[in-house]
């Protein structure tokens, strides 16, 4: 054993009390020892691969005599390998609890082994990029390459997930890259943010203080001292998460780790990784040249021929300034030719290696091996191909990641012109977000892209929120209809982030489906039911859209609309254990899923792009609307439930800024648009999504409004005024009189998409889909949309065909026709049944204010009088008319139907009242709580004259000031909590002062809470508060009488503080508490009144759908339209149409023609909105800007060709002096024969010069 050897030894034994953590070696790691003494010539005693004789062994020095014939060291002959003795884990001494990986290994050592190593063992992620920095390590840094290093390459490769490869010592470029790195961790917001991976590969013999890492059993940590760390030095660097310390069996000598690294990068450049893992993507590798020594030509030489592409700082040093000339100033026309026996080729290739020569000789002029650094050189001019150049003067530092990218897609265009060779390089763009770099050098045109080529490309965009990479594989060959399956729709959910609301929910979802099967017996053959599918999402959808629309995805799991929960959850999972065939379908509305995707993520920018590309824009933002705001109300964390929340807002502007171009474009399609019927969206209108997501702000759009005036006023015009519906309403034979003004027939059915002779379709069409068979040929064509029926259809007329106006199509026909056709009318119009039920309701009241004032009789048998029986039958009508209106609807479950019915606080209102009749009238029934039932009544009289807020809310005018008080009814309750506080602090205070004792229950309430209150309003009892104005009164201290019931006497020995009690309680609340309120009203009114109109609009609506669904005849004679709905729907089993309100069912052409016209006004609206955003401050100032950087980049070309142009002069003047010097010495040896050359220039110029 050598004596390194022993000494190294004898260190590693003083650290096994560190080796507890773990001991296993690597396998397959050696080290490499010199075993042959091949002395060096130069100095005396030392062997060629640098340590002394001493150091070696007595078998390396045995053979002294054979070795002196070797002339040269070789580490593959003159070396053997050995077990490594240095890894683990490396702990620099003072520089915190950081840990890094180090491992001694021979330069033999297969890349797969280490690569391996580092990515199990280390814990290092797979890279993807690989950043391999070569430089000079004596050389001084330049400031400009220095911020290259810390702004460009380090956050470089935080973006891209790289590793960056330097040699990891204090020194040079190494030492740089170390600082870089370290600023970068120190100024990341967190850990996940500054995991930037920087290995180290160094020669094992040019460490310093290496012995303190040998320890054959593995070091858990090593502690590793470093010296003068304020200079260059060769200690390892305490920045780098990882060293590898190649081994070649040399000592303090450079270059042993070249080969290994050379192998180590080819290597990792096959190796296949992805965007953040997805396995699919080769990794790219690029070797990065600042300054550098003459070595660097061998080691670039090498790396070359494994067609790895190198970039190259210009302006850095020495190197990389030679191979900038080199590529700039030898000739493209001049490159080195091999095999022609030409004398001309021969000379100008030797023509070429003497230029080399000289450049060679200017740059490093003390390097002796000059003939073989030509020879590298020009194998590099060979591969110039795969050389970049960063131009300081010209890129500045943000822009390297730029630099890297065009670098790499520069030598795949080299290697291969096929879009499929590009692949790579697309995904690492995607990877980095350069949208910039991909449409100038990948989607410039030059290139034809398939789908097979974009497709995986598009998956991690998709996965990883890359809109504009989207848009651009959309727009360059990419078919949405041909990638999204069920299948890859499923993958991108069950891609989710785990930390997100919608990940929790699926998750959750998935645990239920997937706990009844976990007890079955598997089922044979593939499985496919571990992950989230589209059961999953539908059930999410379900719950967001609260049963507005029908079940997503059930067409394709084979389920029907209608299923249970739990038979669908059954169905499913069977459906999953199967082959799955349905996943190898197309989505049937691809862009409508990938929206519905985008917008469960909260994903802005992504949710935009799909939004315009889906066909019906307003119904789309409608339910993105809804789904955000479901979302934000689940939400726990602030931030973002406030990003929903604008979102919201966001795509609630965009439903109705569409929805406006629309409606100024065609009022009739705008209004088809607003209650068609919405395939793709499980069934929907824009008006039940609009209700659903509480979109204010689109119902108070003017369009919608109108289509409500109409829906309310019916056939009547909207024109009319209330006092003659009134009169018509008690005198019936006025309708048919000119009072009323009724629209013509041709007007209500007036669409702008049907062709000039198309015909209307009467009542009964507006509901029915339309059958194809029933329309042939040009009659297909011709079909009209209706429009203004659809609100006019009415229980009656159900059933029968619809009576259109009989004038317009037979003056012929009978009149009595007419007068039935103008009554119904006038009678199905929503606005008459509204003022039927007000007046009927006002009666009602009248009816209920006389029994309790006049006509409550006792109890059985001496009452209740007769029209108190019309009382109670009034009511009944009305509870059947809640009952209707509970099961109306349109829900497929009656818990649904109950849920629906309950949201809505009005109905909640009719419930207590009800409630609270039926109460006070069991308990007027019973003499023993007869008076109890009389206040319950008179309660309830209150609430039912509450009712009538509800009834003017229709009113323009009084409508808004409903939605104000409504709003101050909160303030009021938070000012009586405040209120109550004070109150009761007072109150207890006073009566413990004022009385010593006193047990009366009912009286202590009083003077706790209710005299502090009547205090408020200035009733106060001096003569009981104060002691000076109290009178002779009787009262007592005896205890036994006070329990008797007597009065106990006030007290007075604390009066003073009751008074001052009184002055501050008073204070408090009438001065601060009341101004208090007055200053939250206030602040209520000034909020509320701008958007009062909003609300009051939307209010408007569900007034109106309550009263379109309602029945002509107002309680209580509404029952018999209660008896004729029930002998329809129980005995005849007859199905409403009133269900389907304000729904229109369009056949296929309809349909297209109306999203083309749609999405044609959604064009219109965008483009108008980027051409003011282009026009706008903000974008010029950008466009002003890029220009500039522009103009500077091709200043500093020109100052360079400008330099160029200087040199080539010099030198045409230099060739011009050295001719004319030829001339003359000739023109004295020689007479010349003929006369002298004139410039043809100066021949045109001067004639007579030639004479």
């Amino acid at each position: 054993m050598t004596h390194l050897e022993k000494e190294n030894d004898a260190i590693g034994d003083g650290s096994k009390k560190s080796d507890n953590c773990q001991s296993r070696q690597p396998r397959g790691i050696k080290k490499r020892v010199c075993t042959t003494f091949v002395e060096d010539t130069s100095s005396t005693g030392m062997c060629q691969c640098g340590a002394e004789q001493g150091h070696h062994g007595a078998t390396a020095t045995r053979d002294y005599f054979s070795s002196a014939m070797v002339c040269q060291w070789d580490s593959a002959v003159h070396t053997s390998e050995y077990p490594t003795d240095a890894f683990g884990e490396l702990k620099f001494a003072g520089a915190g609890n950081r840990h890094s990986h180090f491992l001694r290994l021979s330069c033999d050592t297969p890349a797969k082994i280490v690569y391996d190593l580092m990515t199990t063992d280390w814990g290092l992620a797979a890279p993807n990029l690989v950043l391999s920095v070569v430089g000079g390590s004596h050389e001084k840094i330049k400031g400009w390459v220095r911020e290259v290093l810390r702004q460009g390459l380090v956050r470089a490769a935080q973006s891209t997930g790289a590793w960056i490869v330097t040699s990891g010592l204090s020194e040079g470029v190494a030492r740089c890259v170390g600082e870089a790195v370290r600023d970068h961790r120190a100024a990341a917001s967190s850990p996940s943010h500054s995991k930037v991976v920087a290995l180290g590969v160094a020669p094992w013999g040019l460490v310093c203080s290496r012995e303190q890492l040998v320890n054959p059993k593995g070091s858990f940590p090593a502690k590793y001292y470093v010296q003068n760390t304020s200079q260059d030095s060769l200690y390892l660097n305490n920045n780098y998460q990882g060293f590898l310390l190649v081994d070649d069996g040399s000592v303090n000598r450079r270059g042993g780790e070249m080969s290994f690294l050379t192998n180590l990068e080819d290597y990792i450049s096959h190796q296949r990784t992805g965007i953040w893992g997805s396995g699919n993507i080769e990794i790219p590798v690029m070797c990065v040249l600042v300054s550098g020594e003459a070595s660097v030509l061998k080691r670039m030489h090498a790396s070359l021929k494994k067609v790895t592409p190198w970039l190259v700082l210009n302006g850095s040093g020495p190197a990389a300034d030679l191979i900038t000339e080199l590529l700039s100033e030898l000739s493209p026309t001049e490159p080195p030719v091999d095999g022609e026996a030409s004398k001309a080729r021969e000379s100008s290739k030797a023509e070429l290696r003497d230029r080399v020569r000289e450049m060679i000789k200017r740059h490093f002029p003390l390097e002796k091996t000059v003939e073989e650094l030509v020879d590298q050189a020009l194998s590099i001019y060979q591969n110039k191909a795969l050389i970049s150049v960063f131009n300081g003067d010209q890129d500045g530092p943000d822009d390297f990641d730029t630099v890297v990218l065009k670098a790499l897609v520069k030598a795949c265009k080299q290697l291969s012109s096929s879009a499929r060779e590009y692949t790579e390089e697309l995904k690492l763009a995607v990877a980095w977000n350069r949208v910039d770099i991909a449409n100038s050098e990948l989607f410039n045109g030059d290139i034809q892209w398939k789908y097979d080529d974009l497709e995986e490309s598009m998956t991690d965009a998709l996965v990883n929120d890359k809109p504009q990479f989207v848009r651009i594989f959309t727009e360059n060959g990419l078919n949405i209809l041909q990638y999204l399956t069920y299948e890859r729709l499923e993958s991108l959910y069950q891609s989710l982030p785990d930390n997100t609301l919608v990940y929790t929910l699926l998750q959750t979802y998935l645990s239920e489906r997937q706990s009844p099967s976990q007890s079955s017996k598997p089922v044979q053959g593939p499985s496919c039911s571990h992950g989230v599918s589209l059961f999953e999402v539908s059930r999410l959808l379900r719950e967001i859209f609260g049963g507005v629309c029908q079940h997503f995805y059930y067409t394709a799991l084979g389920l029907e609309p209608g299923a249970s929960s739990r038979k669908a959850s059954r169905h499913v999972t069977k459906l999953l254990q199967s082959d799955c065939a349905y996943r190898h379908k197309t989505c049937a509305h691809p862009w409508a899923s990938l929206f519905i995707w985008a917008v469960l993520q909260n994903r802005s920018e992504m949710a935009m792009f799909f939004w315009e590309m889906t066909e019906e824009s307003v119904l789309s933002a409608l339910s993105a609307c809804k789904i955000l705001r479901e979302l934000s109300k689940l939400e726990d964390e602030a931030e973002t439930k406030l990003s929903m929340k604008e979102l919201a807002q966001k795509f609630e502007n965009l439903a109705q800024d569409v929805f406006s171009a629309c409606y100024q474009s065609s009022e009739d399609r705008s209004f088809t648009l607003l209650i068609r019927i919405s395939p793709s969206w499980g069934g929907v209108t824009c008006l039940q999504m609009a209700v659903a997501a509480d979109a204010r702000l689109f119902f108070s759009h003017d369009g919608v409004q109108n289509l409500l005036s109409q829906i309310w006023w019916g056939d009547m015009s909207s024109r009319t005024e209330v006092w003659k519906v009134v009169m018509c309403f008690f005198i019936p034979p006025l309708i048919y009189t000119n009072l009323l003004s009724f629209r013509e027939h041709h007007s209500r059915h007036t669409d702008r998409l049907q062709a000039p002779n198309s015909r209307p379709f009467n009542v009964d069409d507006t509901t029915q889909p339309i059958d194809s068979e029933q329309v042939d040929g040009n009659e297909a064509d011709t079909v009209d949309i209706p429009l203004v029926d659809v609100p006019h259809m009415d229980e009656d007329i159900e059933d029968g065909p619809a009576l259109n106006d009989p004038t317009e199509s037979d003056p012929a026909i009978p009149k009595y026709l007419f007068t039935l056709y103008r009554w119904k009318q006038f009678w199905y119009a929503p606005v008459t049944s509204f003022i039927g039920n007000v007046l009927m309701y006002f009666l009602f009241l009248f009816l209920f204010a006389y029994v309790l004032l006049v006509e409550f009789k006792p109890p059985p048998p001496n009452g209740p009088a007769p029209i108190e029986f019309v009382l109670y039958f009034w009511v009944f009508t009305l509870v059947c008319e809640e009952i209707r209106q509970s099961y109306a609807a349109e829900t497929t479950s009656f818990s649904q139907s109950m849920k629906l019915y309950i949201t809505d606080w009005w109905n909640k209102c009719d419930l207590t009242a009800i409630v609270l009749f039926c109460l006070g009238l069991i308990c007027r029934m019973f003499p023993y709580s007869y008076e109890f039932g009389r206040p319950v009544l008179c309660v309830d009289y209150m609430v039912f004259t509450l009712r009538l807020l509800h009834i003017f809310a229709v009113h323009k005018q009084l409508g808004p000031k409903i939605i104000i008080v409504g709003k101050m009814v909160k303030d009021v309750f938070f000012f009586l909590f405040f209120l109550g506080v004070w109150l009761m602090a007072y109150g207890v205070a006073n009566q413990a002062l004022l009385y010593s004792y006193d047990p009366r229950p009912y009286w202590i309430f009083r003077r706790v809470f209710y005299r502090p209150y009547l205090h408020i309003y200035g009733q106060i009892p001096l003569d009981e508060i104060d002691v000076l104005k109290r009178g002779e009164k009787t009262c007592t201290d005896n205890i036994t009488l006070i329990h008797q019931g007597e009065e106990p006497c006030p007290q007075h020995e604390a009066n003073w503080l009751v008074l001052v009690l009184l002055s501050v309680y008073l204070l408090v609340t009438n001065v601060l508490l009341l101004n208090l309120l007055i200053a939250m009203f206030s602040y209520t009114f000034n909020k509320v009144q701008g958007n009062s109109d909003v609300y009051w609009k939307f209010q408007r609506y569900n007034l109106i759908v309550e009263y379109h669904s309602r029945p002509c005849l107002a309680p209580p004679f509404i029952i018999i339209s209660h008896l004729h709905l029930f002998c329809k729907r129980v005995i005849c089993n007859k199905p409403s149409m009133k269900l389907k309100h304000f729904m229109l069912d369009l056949q296929d052409k309809m349909v297209s023609r109306l999203t083309t016209w749609e999405s044609l006004q959604k064009e219109n609206l965008l483009s108008t909105r980027s051409k003011k955003q282009r026009d706008s401050d903000t974008e010029r100032l950008k466009r002003t800007s890029v220009k500039v950087d522009n103009v500077l980049k091709q200043m500093a070309e020109i100052r360079d060709h400008d330099r160029r142009l200087r040199a080539l002069e010099s030198q045409l003047e230099y060739c011009s002096n050295s001719l004319c010097w030829m001339m003359e010495g000739l023109a004295h040896l020689m007479k010349p024969t003929r006369p002298r050359p004139v410039h043809r220039d100066m021949n045109l110029t001067h004639p007579s010069s030639t004479s």
